[in-house]
């Protein structure tokens, strides 16, 4: 084809310095070609996708880990990156669980160098808590992270995203297909920020694929593969559903202080965060609801199946879903035209223009250790090896009116709240309620709170007394020996670092 040439503007000085038109696909060719411009995207294996992906070593490649423990996408990444000769890589996924195991062979054979992540746990968070990698991980909340990313500190070079469905120009979801997940309020962070996005998709549907939590002006290539995760695992583990008597004592207690520390009122708004207790006060929450004709704004975070059924029942009006932690939640999310998807940098981040947490009235909070600070440990058990996530917890107790955090006092038979905590994710000064089964203590920063909740006959107690109860059930545990060796680095929410995790003795 002959090229278009203007004799009119050929030499015309004033656009000298401009490109001239020679033809209209000359930056787009695949225009040319019918097939190929709607299939340019598809590539015909994961191999495929990596090599025209342009990973190189070095390089920082995402996940995100809506799957929870059913997740399959980036132990296969991994594992192919592996393969294909790929070393000292930075992976940088929203969050690790137990089933990420098989990443320890590939830390210790070099493939993975350092690691960004919300937490870890099982086998690969007892290696490294022993001192498997060299440099030590990043330990962020999920606002953090999206703040990590804008800062230009975590320069995400290669994002895989697993998808339950995709079409082939990559408008992709959660909602539809065989193995839904729900929400990718994680993923649709990765998609928009990273300088290439790969979807893996378990089923690549006719376009458009509507509606779509990442578009398909973010996604460079699409590779259909067998199975991205196991949704029958989402709900395991921090956000299983309980029926331990204990943990439904402090539900239940839990619900109380929502009912009567002062924001309990029509147009509230709440969340509830992972752990067996704080999922399961929503139930709690019905009836009190009911008796003083009382409906909930919205909902945030982590969205449970029996949030879901508050909404159902009219009592929560909307939903705002980073994570979906169950299938009713993901069901949802697909069905009721109140229940919005949202990205974590909408959620959380503090450096965007306006987050959501900035709007609760409450939230619902684990945790694995409180001290007499009102600190919280969220990552570390113990015996001081990482068993635990910072999620959302500091960017939601920085951004409502009231946090609750929960848990038992004692948890086998080792005291949870402590004199000073292991780990600090979450500042005291953030922390406005403790409850326990054994007592609820307020933040002497909170006096309002704790005039309404001894009023209305709550037994409202101190952490110094409840410390004091704990050590007489269990004695003084013994301290846990450290090394030197710094393993892990928390990172509070605006970036900067609130305490660091040493590498436990053997």
């Amino acid at each position: 084809m002959t090229p278009f040439v203007n004799p009119r503007i050929e030499h015309e000085p004033a656009i000298a310095h401009l490109e001239p038109f020679r033809e209209f696909a000359r930056h787009a060719p695949y225009l040319r070609d019918g097939a190929r411009k709607y299939s340019r995207k598809i590539c015909a294996s994961l191999e495929d996708a990596v090599r025209a992906a342009g990973v190189r070593d070095g390089m920082t490649i995402s996940f995100h880990h809506a799957f929870r423990e059913g997740d399959k996408t980036i132990n296969m990444v991994v594992d192919l990156l592996a393969r294909m000769g790929f070393r000292d890589l930075t992976l940088a996924s929203s969050s690790l669980l137990s089933c990420n195991a098989p990443l320890i062979d590939h830390i210790r054979n070099g493939v993975i160098r350092r690691i960004y992540t919300s937490g870890m746990r099982g086998k690969l968070a007892e290696a490294i808590s022993h001192g498997l990698m060299d440099q030590p991980i990043n330990i962020h909340s999920h606002g953090g992270r999206v703040r990590l990313m804008d800062s230009g500190e975590l320069a995400v070079d290669v994002a895989f995203l697993g998808v339950s469905t995709a079409d082939e120009f990559g408008n992709a979801n959660g909602i539809s297909g065989r193995s839904r997940c729900g929400s990718l309020g994680y993923a649709k962070v990765d998609a928009a920020r990273a300088r290439t996005v790969v979807l893996l998709a378990e089923e690549i549907v006719p376009f458009p694929n509507a509606p779509a939590s990442i578009a398909q002006d973010d996604v460079d290539f699409v590779v259909k593969v067998d199975q991205v995760g196991d949704p029958s695992k989402i709900s395991v583990g921090a956000a299983r559903i309980t029926s331990n008597p204990r943990e439904l004592l402090i539900a239940r207690l839990a619900a109380d202080v929502i009912e009567h520390a002062g924001y309990f009122k029509p147009g509230f708004s709440l969340q509830t965060g992972t752990g067996a207790s704080s999922t399961a006060a929503t139930r709690f929450l019905e009836h009190r609801m009911r008796a003083r004709d009382i409906t909930a704004s919205f909902a945030l975070g982590g969205i449970t199946g029996g949030i879901v059924d508050l909404h159902k029942k009219g009592l929560i009006e909307t939903l705002y879903d980073t994570q979906s932690f169950d299938a009713d939640a993901a069901e949802s999310l697909r069905t009721s035209p109140r229940h919005f998807e949202i990205s974590t940098n909408a959620y959380a981040n503090p450096t965007s223009k306006a987050v959501y947490c900035d709007r609760l009235d409450m939230v619902i909070l684990s945790a694995l250790e409180i001290d007499l600070d009102f600190n919280v440990n969220v990552i570390t058990g113990s015996d001081g090896v990482m068993r635990g996530a910072s999620g959302g917890h500091s960017d939601v107790a920085a951004g409502a009116n009231l946090s609750i955090v929960v848990g038992p006092l004692i948890r086998s038979r080792i005291p949870t709240v402590v004199e000073k905590a292991t780990t600090v994710v979450t500042p005291g000064e953030c922390v406005g309620v403790v409850v326990t089964d054994h007592g609820i203590a307020v933040n002497p920063n909170r006096p309002d709170v704790a005039e309404r909740l001894t009023a209305a006959g709550l037994p409202v107690t101190t952490l110094p007394d409840l410390y004091r109860r704990a050590i007489s059930l269990t004695g003084e545990p013994a301290p846990i020996g450290f090394l030197d060796k710094v393993v892990g680095i928390v990172r509070y929410r605006d970036g900067s670092v609130i305490d660091v995790v040493r590498q436990v003795k053997d």
